[in-house]
């Protein structure tokens, strides 16, 4: 037997080559729709080898995950909370939507991997200055849940429809089949199912702007909860609602 045939097959494959061919998988397709055979093709190499240098497909997922927060730029901390959230989600956002199915792994996942780390520790304690007390956790899992959602919503759509124009064109038309005569419902069609029925630039425009309007408004939401006057941002005690006068 020569020095060759005894040679692993996976000489010169690192781990860091596997995640970077995954993180471009992901890219092209969607983390969730890419097996383990699909990049070992991508690599030249035998699945077996995928598992030698990086593990199965939840770790993989969990490194492209890892490798996409790693462009995350943490806000000034001197910002107001508003201000900060806004400006991290903003920038998150577009980065995120370059890795359909990463968003959907961070909302199922939460902040479980170091490099989302230092912003996650920065939003909370933005959120524990401006006073929401113990309903810090909630408002951060409000504010990066809502928008996260609403990108995970477009990334499977490729899971189960190459063709999202199409797609959208044909709940549009059995829309006006079912809404003919109904009040305000063309307000509805033109402005939020016509752009992505149409596609292209259009329905990038309309995902981005609702997708921002899903960050002003849950900020909106929070900010006037946080003002209502509630003690330290906690939820009223039993203590603290109405009773009626002369008991029962």
């Amino acid at each position: 037997m020569t020095k060759r045939e005894t040679e692993p097959f996976h000489v010169g494959l690192t781990a860091e080559a596997v995640i970077d061919a995954a993180v471009e998988l992901t890219r092209e397709s969607h983390l969730l729709s890419w097996s383990i055979r699909d990049l070992a093709k991508r690599l030249g190499v035998n699945p077996s080898a995928i598992y030698h240098h990086v593990g199965g497909k939840d770790l993989l997922c969990r490194r492209v995950a890892e490798r996409v927060g790693e462009g995350l730029v943490v806000p000034d901390p001197g910002l107001e909370w508003q201000d900060w959230f806004r400006e991290l989600l903003l920038t998150m956002g577009p980065m995120v939507m370059q890795y359909p199915g990463v968003a959907k792994w961070m909302l199922l996942h939460g902040p479980n991997t170091q490099a989302v780390m230092p912003g996650f520790t920065a939003g909370f304690a933005a959120l524990t200055r401006a006073g929401f007390g113990e309903q810090a956790g909630h408002a951060f899992a409000l504010l990066m849940n809502n928008p996260l959602l609403s990108i995970a919503l477009g990334d499977d759509r490729l899971l189960h429809e190459e063709d999202g124009p199409r797609d959208h064109a044909s709940m549009m038309r059995e829309f006006e089949r079912i809404s003919t005569g109904q009040p305000g419902m063309d307000v509805f069609k033109n402005s939020l199912m016509r752009p992505y029925a149409e596609g292209g630039e259009s329905a990038v425009r309309a995902r981005f702007g609702y997708f921002r309007f899903c960050i002003d408004i849950t900020i909106t939401g929070l900010n006037a909860w946080l003002e209502a006057g509630l003690p330290d941002g906690s939820t009223p005690t039993a203590s603290a609602t109405p009773t009626q006068e002369g008991g029962d």
